[in-house]
């Protein structure tokens, strides 16, 4: 893994995953345009991850068996069909359908991580890794300020045109730079998605990392759903720019990436993840209080950034311990968990709303903290060894 061949996966990651987030800040502005409730547009952004979900578990462990070097360009431009089907959606009903089509297909970034992983030596796995997170992290909070932006000059089907363009530009230059590389193992497709649960099954140090990741995944997804909530209602009442402004503040969270692949390099996986969730749990608590002050809810959006995305880099970087040949079946277990944690996230963001508001949002999210402390506690005591797949 050349450092160029690094910061190419990077982009391409986060360009992949920023396709998720795309309609976050712009539920209200969809909304209106197709004359749909709030509540229903609300779901947009869970449609895209149970998509998500489901294209990371159906087809994210073809990396194993396949030339990734044709693979991932034939899904970068399987996406960028996808997104220009939401840019043609005429209601509310076809964008949450094409939004589905989307998540199954934008799965590009959950295939260069396991790949990175294959290029990189023992001693730097950690680092490419948090590299390659560092990426998926800014295309995550870069899309809602690109988004914003777009929506707000031309159209939020604008913003769907120019993210189909440059999946098609990446498709071109990953086919030239990836590696010819054979495939790791080869096995007919029921007994590869069926080996995708064995270790899962087997291996209870993998299920530990899993449900933290999950939980994880579920209190970042928690957040930003309600917090576009929170700014477009009173007493922020911010415009669909400026909320996605707010996306900026967590590029923090890059940093924290960084410096967690370097602390897994160390040995200090297992206690950097619970250091991160009581930094999470805190944060929530901070949350209680800043509803109505714009200061308070930056620094809370950086403290869970960093505390959910240092977390997350460690679960990868542990997994990918497991085996040389079955990375991309154990990203697919990662992935797939990770997105269903985010579409309940996204989900209890819309129902607790309307019932409690940002008050309900920040119980709800330190209560998932406090369970996320438990399991890894309740995890640290028993053997934490992963053993490689046969």
């Amino acid at each position: 893994m050349s450092s160029r061949l690094t910061f190419l996966f990077a982009v391409a990651a986060g360009a992949a995953i920023g396709n998720l987030y795309w309609t976050q800040p712009l539920i209200g502005f969809i909304a209106n345009d197709l004359r749909a409730a709030t509540a229903t547009a609300g779901w947009l952004v869970t449609a895209t991850q149970v998509g998500y979900a489901a294209g990371v578990l159906l087809l994210g462990p073809l990396g194993d068996v396949l030339d990734r070097r044709r693979f991932v360009p034939v899904m970068l431009l399987t996406s960028a069909a996808a997104l220009l089907l939401c840019a043609l959606a005429p209601s509310i009903g076809v964008l949450l359908l094409a939004l589905g089509l989307l998540g199954v297909t934008t799965i590009c970034g959950q295939l260069l991580t396991p790949l990175a992983g294959d290029l990189a030596d023992d001693i730097h796995r950690g680092q490419v890794v948090g590299a390659i997170g560092s990426g998926t992290l800014a295309g995550i909070l870069v899309s809602r300020t690109i988004s914003g932006f777009v929506a707000g000059t031309a159209g939020w089907r604008a913003t769907f045109v120019l993210a189909a363009g440059v999946a098609v530009v990446l498709a071109v230059l990953l086919y030239r730079a990836i590696p010819p590389l054979a495939p790791r193992t080869r096995m007919p497709y029921p007994a590869l998605i069926a080996s995708v649960g064995a270790v899962v099954v087997r291996e209870r140090a993998a299920r530990w990392t899993l449900v933290l990741a999950a939980t994880g995944f579920a209190v970042f997804s928690l957040l930003w759903t309600a917090l576009t909530f929170l700014l477009s209602a009173a007493p922020f009442e911010y415009p669909v720019p400026v909320i996605g402004l707010f996306g900026l503040t967590g590029l923090v969270g890059v940093l924290a990436v960084q410096y967690a692949g370097r602390l897994h390099d160390r040995g200090w996986s297992l206690p950097a993840t619970g250091a991160a969730w009581v930094v999470a749990l805190a944060a929530f608590i901070g949350a209680a209080f800043a509803g109505r002050s714009v200061v308070l809810v930056v620094m809370v959006i950086v403290m869970v950034d960093v505390a959910l995305q240092a977390q997350a880099l460690l679960n990868r970087a542990r997994l990918f311990a497991v085996s040389h040949d079955a990375r991309s079946r154990l990203n697919t277990a990662l992935g797939t968990g990770n997105f269903i944690g985010g579409a309940i996230g996204s989900a209890a963001a819309t129902a607790l709303w309307p019932v409690g508001g940002w008050t309900a949002v920040t119980i709800a999210g330190a209560t998932l903290c406090c369970c996320a402390l438990a399991v890894w506690a309740l995890g640290r005591r028993g053997p934490l060894v992963i053993q490689a797949l046969p």
